[in-house]
């Protein structure tokens, strides 16, 4: 693709969404961001590079036709009620108003789709976790990404559009949920805390910083030909305790470590990672071209 293509990405303040405006700003795209909200835009450093619309895109009403005219691409990033993974409105309500508003995108002449998924369509497999790996949800919010992911596969079989679904492992970094780990160590640090309570810390996660997983989702607009599922990874396990000593130490903090104040998660296993070899290999595709 171009880079002078248009690229429409939804969600577009959003944590990965500003964050992916930059990334395709500085390789040449232009942008048409979408959200709700336009005070959220307006707080965004690129709000005036880019062509900016207000849109509620799971209203009936929404007219696709002007929200897609002259684009190229749309990265589908917006996804309400997150971080709550357990809530059944996941399938019940996103899911199918998710697959509707892509349908009629796809419809309105947009031929390449990209769409976030997550690492929880995996459920509870443990180790290196490769594209081809079935996905085994055991989330509403992983079910509810891992059946949107099916319909647009039945969808392609009917209609010709490339398809790339980057599965999100977890990423860190500016904007990121407040309640998100190494965001409440950052607060309880700024605010003098004497310990931060967490869990023992054992369980081994694949930690992307949000910029890098941006231009990781860049280089794939960037690339049509590349479709199916890609995950958007590291590729390496780090425990979280290391990772939250290792923020301790950069923040030069002498904050004790509270090990064991909270259990651990039952929707996700103690041990696993992506496979980075496919994003890998597009990236180095990319840097010599």
């Amino acid at each position: 693709m171009g880079n002078s293509s248009t690229v429409l990405v939804t969600g577009a303040t959003g944590f990965v969404g500003r964050h992916l405006v930059s990334a395709l700003l500085a390789k040449g795209f232009k942008v048409r961001a979408s959200c709700r909200n336009v005070e959220n835009a307006r707080a965004m450093p690129w709000f005036e590079d880019v062509e900016f619309c207000v849109a509620d895109i799971h209203a009936p009403d929404l007219d696709v036709g002007v929200l897609t005219d002259g684009v190229d691409a749309i990265a589908h990033l917006a996804w309400p009620g997150l971080p709550n993974y357990q809530a059944l409105f996941h399938f019940e309500r996103t899911l199918p108003l998710d697959y509707a508003f892509l349908k009629r995108v796809i419809e309105a002449g947009v031929s390449h789709v990209l769409v976030t998924g997550t690492c929880f369509e995996y459920g509870l497999q443990s180790g290196p976790l490769s594209e081809t790996v079935i996905a085994q949800p055991c989330t509403p919010y992983g079910l509810a990404k891992h059946t949107l992911h099916r319909f647009l596969e039945a969808l392609q079989r009917e209609r010709a559009f490339t398809l790339q679904w980057a599965r999100l492992f977890y990423l860190h970094g500016a904007g990121q949920n407040p309640n998100s780990l190494l965001a409440s160590l950052d607060r309880a640090i700024d605010e003098g805390d004497a310990q931060f309570n967490m869990s023992a810390g054992d369980q081994l996660r694949d930690y992307l910083e949000i910029g890098q997983a941006a231009s990781q989702l860049a280089s794939l607009i960037a690339r049509r030909d590349v479709d199916g599922v890609i995950n958007c990874c590291s590729g390496h396990p780090v425990s979280v305790r290391t990772l939250v000593e290792q923020r301790v130490r950069e923040r030069q903090s002498a904050i004790a470590l509270n090990l064991g104040h909270y259990g651990y998660s039952g929707h996700e296993p103690m041990a696993f990672w992506g496979d980075a070899r496919r994003i890998s290999q597009l990236r180095r595709e990319e840097h010599a071209a």
